[in-house]
C-alpha cells in the first residue's frame, strides 16, 4: 500500500524526536489530499531535499498540535531530491 506524502521540516521536532506536521507545507499536502490525521495513521514524510520516512500520527497534547513519530535510523533519501 502506497502511503500519503506529506512535507515535513525535520528540523521541526519535539522534545520527543516526533516531527511536528504544523509547517505550511504540511497543512497544504494534508488538505490537498484529504487526509484527516487519526491517532496511528501512517504517512511518508518527506522533505523534498533530502530526506524522507515512514511517520505514525500522534496527537501531542503538551502542544496541542498532530505530530509524526518517526525512527530516526530510517531515514532514506527523498525521491524527489532527484527530480
Amino acid at each position: 500500500m502506497k502511503l500519503n506524502r506529506i512535507f515535513v521540516d525535520f528540523n521541526n521536532a519535539d522534545e520527543e524526536g516526533r516531527i511536528r506536521l504544523i509547517v505550511a507545507g504540511a497543512i497544504r499536502d494534508i488538505k490537498a489530499q484529504g487526509i484527516i490525521l487519526v491517532e496511528g495513521l501512517e504517512l511518508m514524510l518527506d522533505d523534498h531535499q533530502e530526506f524522507r520516512v515512514k511517520g505514525i500520527v500522534e496527537f501531542s497534547k503538551s502542544e496541542n498540535i498532530w505530530v509524526g513519530r518517526i525512527d530516526w535510523n530510517a531515514l532514506e533519501p527523498s525521491e524527489m531530491a532527484h527530480q
